[in-house]
C-alpha cells in the first residue's frame, strides 16, 4: 500500500552546545524544578534561554495569560539563535494557543519541538499545520529535574535525528496482539488525541503507528476513549497500536483488568498491540519518540517485540 504523505520537515539535529528555550504553554510550573532541570540540560552541554513568561503564575492555574504563552511560544520559534524548544511541565492550557498560532512563522523556522501530556495538542498542530517532525519526550520541570528522569539513549538517538534504531524489551515493550506492520509513528495523550475530535485540530492519522498514553486513567476510561477514536474512525488510520506504560494509571494488581479491557475495544482492530513503552507520564527514565518518522513494529515474536526507526526515505513505501 502507498500513501500520498509527504515526508515531514526535520528540524536541525540537537548537539551538546544547541541553544534550547524553555517555554509553558500551558500549566504553571514549580520555579525550582524548572532551575534543577535547566542545570541538567546545561551540565549536558546545551545552552538554555528561559522564556519570558515560562514562571508566571495566572490567570488560574496557567502560566501567563494566552497572550503572554503565545508571545513566549512564537518568540521561541522567530529567535535564529534559538535550536530547539522544550516545555517546562504540562498541566492545560495548550488547546487555547492553537487558533492563535501563526503557521506561517513557524513553517518558516522549523525546530525540534518535545514534550508530551497536555502538548499533544501542539504536536498534532505542528504535524498539521507546519509538517513538522516534533518529539514526545521528557520535559524540563517533570523530567529534567529528576536524577533518573530522562532515558538519555532514546533522547540523543531521537533530538540527533539518528536513521536507524530501535526500541524494544527493555524499554518496557511486551506484545499484546502479535504481528508486523509499518507506518509513521503518531499519538501521545490519549485523552487529549480524543478531546480533539470534532474541532478543526483532530489529529491526521493516516497509514500510522499510533502511541497513546495517559495518566490516572482507569480500564473503563481506556476502553470509553478508544471507542471514541473507533467511532470517529480515526483508528481506520492506524497499521498499529503502541501503548505506553500503565503505572502512572492502575496498580500492578489492575494491570490485567486493563489489559482485557484494552483488547476489549480493539476485538475488531486488525492490526498488532504493544504496551509498556516508558514515555510520556512515567516514574521512570523518560523515553524519547520522534513523532512523523517512519517506523516498522515488529511483534512477530513474543519475546522480541521491537519499534525500528527508518530513514526517512523508507516513508516512499509505507
Amino acid at each position: 500500500m502507498t500513501t500520498s504523505r509527504n515526508a515531514r520537515v526535520k528540524p536541525a539535529a540537537l548537539r551538546p552546545g544547541a541553544t534550547l528555550a524553555v517555554v509553558s504553554p500551558a500549566s504553571t510550573p514549580k520555579s525550582e524544578l524548572v532551575h534543577q532541570g535547566i542545570g541538567r540540560l546545561q551540565a549536558l552541554g546545551y545552552r538554555t534561554v528561559l522564556g519570558k513568561h515560562a514562571l508566571d503564575r495566572g490567570p488560574l492555574y496557567y502560566a501567563g495569560t494566552l497572550e503572554q504563552r503565545l508571545e513566549d511560544f512564537h518568540s521561541a520559534f522567530s529567535d535564529a539563535s534559538i535550536e530547539g524548544i522544550l516545555c517546562t511541565r504540562g498541566g492545560w492550557g495548550s488547546a487555547e494557543l492553537l487558533p492563535f498560532l501563526d503557521a506561517t512563522l513557524i513553517r518558516a523556522n522549523p525546530k525540534a519541538f518535545i514534550a508530551y501530556s497536555d502538548h499533544t495538542a501542539l504536536h498534532s498542530w505542528l504535524h498539521n499545520e507546519a509538517n513538522l517532525v516534533t518529539f514526545h519526550g521528557p520535559m524540563v520541570a517533570a523530567d529534567f529535574a529528576r536524577e533518573d528522569g530522562v532515558d538519555m539513549a532514546s533522547w540523543r538517538h531521537s533530538v540527533e535525528g539518528d536513521a536507524s534504531w530501535s526500541l524494544g524489551v527493555g524499554d518496557g515493550l511486551r506484545v499484546l496482539r502479535g504481528g508486523v506492520a509499518e507506518g509513521v509513528l503518531e499519538g501521545g495523550c490519549l485523552s487529549i488525541l480524543a478531546e480533539a475530535l470534532g474541532t478543526p485540530f483532530a489529529p491526521h492519522i493516516q497509514d500510522s503507528i499510533l502511541f497513546l498514553e495517559d495518566i490516572g486513567t482507569k480500564p473503563y476510561q481506556w476502553d470509553r476513549m478508544l471507542l471514541h477514536l473507533r467511532y470517529s474512525g480515526v483508528l481506520k488510520g492506524a497499521r498499529g497500536i503502541v501503548f505506553g506504560d500503565m503505572c502512572q494509571c492502575v496498580t500492578d494488581a489492575e494491570n490485567d483488568y486493563l489489559e482485557r479491557a484494552i483488547m476489549h475495544s480493539l476485538r475488531d482492530f486488525d492490526g498488532p498491540i504493544a504496551i509498556g513503552l516508558r514515555s510520556g507520564h512515567v516514574g521512570t527514565p523518560n523515553v524519547t519518540l520522534p513523532l512523523g518518522i517512519p517506523v516498522k513494529l515488529d511483534l512477530a515474536e513474543a519475546g522480541n517485540p521491537q519499534i525500528y526507526f527508518l530513514d526517512s526515505a523508507a516513508i516512499a513505501h509505507l
